[in-house]
């Protein structure tokens, strides 16, 4: 029996997810890695040139995350019809279309970075380590967007596990470098974004030779090409891409007002409390995206006894996820600060008051972010589009609008609590 076609228990859909949430988890370390050796090599500075940079690397995450979330569900539903050549085509020929666009958006950075650079805010004095980090990270464009592919397939495979060993392969590689190119080499911020793209080439090269190899259901093979099914895995991957574009903006809007009401330590302070986030969002999407290929295989199958079940034990671990990461939050706030704030008592003061607001969103985000992928997974891409833009665009530049206005910095960190429970 295929592994997508198991019997469902609550515990086995958790311990069919476990491995892509690790996966994503470790994934996300690279960001945050690079935020804490930026913080304590490069300081206050390096890391409001960070958060500066986000959106465009948020939208080249958000490009390979539509073909791959998209594909994935097209290609296991496919499975799940018993077409496995048919899905093997598309497999391959969304990856060598997803390469093509990469080398589009790699020249379109690096032609206008300067002015991209000062739209985004990037002020004199991080001028220079915002452009030292997006240039080295677009250089390697392609290589981030083959990682995030071949993540996702591997899963849709039944190869988690996989999944998770290229990840920690290349977060260990990573702590590695970016303590060699920012300590002993001093190379500052463009050390870091080295550090975060060569971690990303050894997974890349094993994930080409898994999937060459015929023995994984998925793999390449002789691509079959179809307009149809790039627009239709990017319709149903959309949400996804949603989510990334969304948080590029949010990211923009939030250094936006922090600096005018606040200056650069308030970027900074955003960028702490982003990192929170960043990782809690990751263990939700990586159980999200762990559970899609069962829900899509058997949707395929028109088995909707399992998928009831499927809906059901998901919403559950949610909801205790949802208390249990609130109540951590809370509890490890100023750890957390500390760690990244200990040389700046403004930042400090700043980010502990935000990241108590922030935390009440943890309550309601996993909910949203799970809808939003079930109907990804179920091949509805409108909806599952519809659920993201509410919670990480429409309702988050309404409350950006609004609610400083009415509360000053408070209003700020407010927005997206706000935001998730309008989408709720």
């Amino acid at each position: 029996m295929h592994t997508l076609g198991r019997k469902i228990t609550f515990g086995s859909l958790i311990r069919f997810a476990l491995p892509t949430v690790f996966m994503l988890v470790f994934s996300s370390l690279y960001t945050i890695i690079d935020g804490i050796f930026i913080s304590n090599f490069v300081g206050e500075d390096g890391l409001s040139s960070l958060n500066i940079v986000f959106p465009v690397i948020n939208i080249i995450m958000g490009i390979a995350t539509m073909f791959a979330t998209g594909g994935s569900a097209i290609v296991a539903k496919k499975m799940g019809e018993g077409k496995k050549d048919e899905a093997n085509q598309n497999f391959t020929f969304l990856f060598i279309v997803l390469m093509a666009v990469g080398a589009l958006v790699t020249i379109g950075v690096l032609v206008f970075i300067d002015p991209l650079l000062s739209f985004l805010g990037a002020i004199e004095t991080l001028y220079t380590y915002s452009y030292d980090y997006l240039f080295t990270t677009v250089m390697f464009t392609l290589v981030t967007m083959a990682n995030l592919y071949f993540d996702f397939f591997l899963v849709t495979s039944g190869k988690a596990n996989l999944a998770l060993i290229n990840s920690i392969i290349g977060g260990v590689t990573n702590v590695i470098l970016d303590y060699v190119f920012m300590g002993p080499l001093n190379m500052g911020m463009a050390g870091a974004a080295y550090a975060t793209e060569i971690a990303m080439i050894l997974p890349v090269i094993l994930g080409f030779i898994y999937f060459a190899s015929k023995k994984l259901t998925i793999c390449f093979t002789k691509p079959k090409a179809g307009i149809k099914l790039v627009l239709s895995a990017c319709a149903n991957g959309s949400s996804e891409m949603v989510v990334q574009i969304s948080a590029g903006i949010s990211t923009f809007l939030f250094n936006l007002y922090m600096l005018q009401y606040i200056g650069k330590t308030g970027v900074a302070a955003v960028t702490i409390v982003m990192y929170s986030s960043f990782l809690l969002t990751s263990m939700l999407l990586g159980f999200t995206t762990g559970i899609s290929p069962l829900i899509s295989f058997n949707y395929g199958q028109q088995n909707h006894m399992k998928l009831n079940k499927i809906v059901k034990y998901s919403y559950i671990m949610v909801g205790i996820f949802a208390v249990v990461s609130f109540a951590a939050a809370q509890a490890l706030a100023i750890p957390i600060t500390t760690f990244f704030a200990h040389g700046s008592p403004d930042l400090y003061q700043i980010t502990i008051y935000g990241f108590r607001i922030f935390s009440f969103s943890f309550l309601i985000c996993g909910f949203n972010i799970l809808t939003s992928g079930l109907f990804t997974a179920l091949s509805n891409g409108l909806i599952s589009a519809l659920v993201s833009s509410f919670r990480t665009l429409i309702f988050f530049v309404i409350g950006m609008v609004t609610l400083p206005l009415l509360f000053g910095v408070t209003g700020i960190w407010l927005v997206v609590p706000i935001a998730e429970v309008a989408t709720l």
